[in-house]
């Protein structure tokens, strides 16, 4: 080969960018970060079943769980040797149970997003407003929802709309504190600036006090969808089924630990999925996060 065409064959092959190695480490650490704790979990988890450590009553091994799993999603005989089949588990397969959960968390969590910003706007607008409301908003949030969950049941009956309140009550505190936060955090130096410019009350508001305060909205409604995840078993304790926390709370009171285990990993593993769309909702609609 002569020296011209080792040089052009030399040239064709460029070399990765340091930089850009850089970005591929940044990106796959965290990833292999995650899934060694997760083997890690895991491997713990087998080890101390495997050794009888714990009664599998109180820990079950992964692969009852996943049994259970599997049992929750599909059709299988009623009985071992029985022809008749059933669905899932109490006549509904697993992702049914998570859409009935979902469904009502959407409509609790959908409501508080609504009147949430609204309520905190407003008491951080006007002070006389913040001043009588905010003792009634600081209450509602230190009250956990088993609290109220049965004068809920008392006022609407055990049927969605008590559960809907239930979860727009644990998701409205939160949204409403972020807003109102974000409305007293906006600098002054903003709105001095804006005024000197000539802008009009509501150019204020709409050109500076929301897009400072739309990050703080988008915080507190990601905290809410959290909590009213937490707050999905107390909400269907009664009547729960379909749902994925009536279908934990009854697994656990049947002592069938492998279903319950199953239903919580579910739970998790939505919740991070909703944070996941949440945070990339977040990034799409506030670009200027971070930024000022």
């Amino acid at each position: 080969m002569t020296a011209t065409g080792l040089a052009a064959e030399t040239s064709a092959v460029e070399p990765v960018p340091a930089g850009r190695r850089a970005g591929y480490r940044r990106l796959i650490r965290p990833v292999a970060a995650r899934l060694a704790a997760l083997v890690l979990v895991l491997a713990l988890w087998v080890l101390v079943t495997a050794t009888g450590l714990v009664d599998p009553l109180y820990l079950p091994p992964p692969g009852a769980v996943w049994d259970a799993f599997v049992r929750a999603s599909t059709r299988h005989p009623i009985a071992a040797g029985v022809d008749r089949t059933v669905v899932g588990e109490q006549n509904y397969y697993l992702w049914e149970h998570l859409v009935a959960s979902l469904q009502r968390i959407g409509a609790g969590v959908g409501l508080a997003v609504v009147a949430g910003p609204l309520t905190g706007f407003v008491m951080g607008m006007l002070a006389p407003v913040r001043l009588i409301t905010e003792p009634i908003l600081n209450f509602l949030r230190a009250l956990p929802p088993l609290g109220y969950i049965g004068l809920l049941i008392v006022w609407f009956g055990i049927g969605d709309v008590s559960k809907i309140w239930l979860l727009f009550l644990a998701a409205f505190p939160p949204i409403a504190i972020a807003t109102l936060n974000g409305v007293t955090g906006v600098k002054q130096d903003y709105l001095h600036a804006a005024r000197s410019l000539g802008a009009g009350r509501v150019q204020v508001i709409t050109r500076v006090v929301l897009p400072a305060t739309l990050p703080e909205v988008i915080s507190g409604i990601r905290i809410a969808t959290a909590f009213a995840w937490t707050t999905v078993v107390a909400a269907e304790l009664n009547n729960g089924i379909p749902g994925i926390g009536g279908l934990a709370y009854i697994s656990g009171t049947q002592l069938d630990t492998p279903l319950t285990i199953a239903c919580i990993i579910v739970i998790g593993c939505a919740a991070l999925v909703l944070d996941s769309l949440l945070t990339l909702a977040g990034d799409v609609a506030v670009p200027w996060k971070g930024k000022a």
